[in-house]
C-alpha cells in the first residue's frame, strides 16, 4: 500500500474545516449529545437547537467583540443574498449609496444594488483599479447617500484593505462585506453599521451568512423585499428563526467558533501575519521567478495571488506537481490565471510551510538561465 500524503487544501471555496471539528461532526452525527438523533433531524424550534444556536451566536459575539447595540442574524443563501437584502432593508427613504469596487465581489454587490436604488454613486473609477486601491483624495463620494458599501477583501484579485480611510468617512453608513476574512482580526464596531459574512471561508460550512447589524437600523423593508431577506422578519421571530435555518451548517459554524473563541482573535490574527508572510518572503525573494503585482499595502492575508514569470505552462506544471506533493486546489480564478494560495483559518501552519518549501523546491528545478 502506498502511503498516504498529507493533503491540504488551498482553495478559495468552502473552508477545510480543523480535523478537531471534523471528527466531533463526524461523532454527532447520528446521536447528537445522546439525544439519539442528528442534528439535521432536530427540530429548530427544539430546546436543543434553539441551546445550539445561542452557543454558537455567543461564542461568535465573545471572540470578535460585538456589542449588544447589534443584532446577529444567521441567514440562509449565503453572502450573495446579501448584495440585494442590504439595499432592500437600507434603502426604503434614501435611496442613494456609495460603493467602492475593486474586485469582482463589490461588482456583483453594486450591480444588484442598482436595481433598487435611485442613485449608485461608484466612489472609484474601475478603469483606475490595477493592483493597488486609489489615494482617498480621488475617491468620488455622495455625502447624502445612505450608505456607503465596500468589500473588505477580494479573493480573486487578493487584494485586501488594510487601512480603510475611517476618519474620512466618520459621517457615511459603512456596510461592509466580510465574507472572505471574517474572524481574522479584530474589527472596530463603532464604525460599522452592518457587516455581513458568509461563513464558508473562516467560520464553517456554506450555507449561512452572518449579518451583524446595529439594532436601530432594523425597520419595514421595502415592500418588494421577500420575507427570507428581510431583517426585521429574523429579528422579530423567536430566537430569530422566521424559517427554518440550516441546522447542520450553524451546528458546526458552533464547534468551530467554541475552538475560535478559546483560540482568542489576537492569536488568529497573528496566525494569519504569520501564514501569509510566509508565502509572500517566497514570492519576494525567488527574483522575479514568482511575481505579484499587488501594491503591498494592499496584499491579501487571506488569499495569495501569483504568476510564475508569464509562463503558463510553467504555472499548469506547478498546479500539477503541487497536487503530487498534497497541496490542492493553487490554481488561480478563471477570470485571472495564475496561481493563488487561499489561507483561512482552518489551513494549519504546517500546510503553509510545506507549500512555502515546495515553491522554493519548484523554483530550483525549473529555474532557468
Amino acid at each position: 500500500m502506498e502511503d498516504i500524503i498529507e493533503t491540504f487544501n488551498f482553495s478559495p471555496g468552502p473552508s477545510c474545516l480543523p480535523k478537531e471539528v471534523l471528527l466531533k461532526a463526524q461523532e454527532d452525527t447520528l446521536n447528537w449529545n445522546g439525544s439519539g438523533i442528528s442534528v439535521m433531524e432536530m427540530s429548530h424550534r427544539s430546546k436543543e437547537f434553539i441551546e445550539i444556536m445561542q452557543n454558537a451566536e455567543n461564542d461568535f459575539r465573545e471572540l470578535m467583540e460585538i456589542p449588544e447595540e447589534f443584532e446577529i442574524l444567521m441567514l440562509p443563501a449565503g453572502g450573495s443574498m446579501q448584495f440585494s437584502a442590504v439595499p432592500m432593508n437600507l434603502l426604503t427613504k434614501n435611496k442613494k449609496a456609495n460603493y467602492l469596487v475593486f474586485g469582482s465581489w463589490g461588482k456583483s454587490a453594486i450591480n444588484h444594488a442598482k436595481r433598487y436604488a435611485d442613485d449608485i454613486t461608484e466612489v472609484v473609477d474601475p478603469d483606475s483599479i490595477g493592483n493597488t486601491i486609489p489615494d482617498f483624495s480621488t475617491w468620488k463620494i455622495d455625502p447624502e447617500a445612505k450608505y456607503f458599501h465596500y468589500c473588505d477583501n477580494e479573493t480573486i484579485y487578493g487584494i485586501e484593505i488594510n487601512d480603510f480611510p475611517f476618519e474620512e468617512l466618520k459621517d457615511q453608513l459603512l456596510v461592509c462585506d466580510m465574507s472572505s476574512n471574517i474572524c481574522s482580526r479584530k474589527v472596530d464596531w463603532s464604525k460599522y453599521g452592518l457587516v455581513y459574512a458568509a461563513t464558508q471561508k473562516n467560520i464553517g460550512p456554506a450555507g449561512v451568512c452572518m449579518v451583524i447589524i446595529r439594532k436601530d437600523l432594523i425597520e419595514e423593508p421595502m415592500t418588494i423585499t421577500p420575507d427570507v431577506a428581510s431583517y426585521k422578519k429574523y429579528a422579530d421571530a423567536p430566537y430569530r428563526c422566521f424559517n427554518t435555518p440550516c441546522t447542520w451548517s450553524i451546528y458546526v459554524c458552533g464547534l468551530n467558533l467554541a475552538i475560535m473563541k478559546e483560540k482568542g482573535i489576537e492569536a488568529i490574527e497573528e496566525e494569519a501575519l504569520l501564514k501569509s508572510g510566509m508565502i509572500y518572503k517566497v514570492i519576494d525573494e525567488s527574483d522575479g521567478f514568482y511575481i505579484n503585482s499587488i501594491d503591498k499595502k494592499y496584499r491579501s492575508r487571506l488569499n495569495v495571488v501569483f504568476n510564475i514569470k508569464d509562463d503558463k505552462e510553467l504555472e499548469a506544471k506547478f498546479v500539477e506537481d503541487a497536487a503530487k506533493n498534497g497541496l490542492i486546489s493553487v490554481k488561480g480564478h478563471k477570470s485571472v490565471g495564475g496561481l493563488r494560495a487561499s489561507i483561512y483559518n482552518s489551513m494549519p501552519v504546517r500546510g503553509v510551510e510545506k507549500l512555502a518549501e515546495f515553491m522554493k523546491k519548484f523554483q530550483e528545478e525549473n529555474q532557468q538561465g
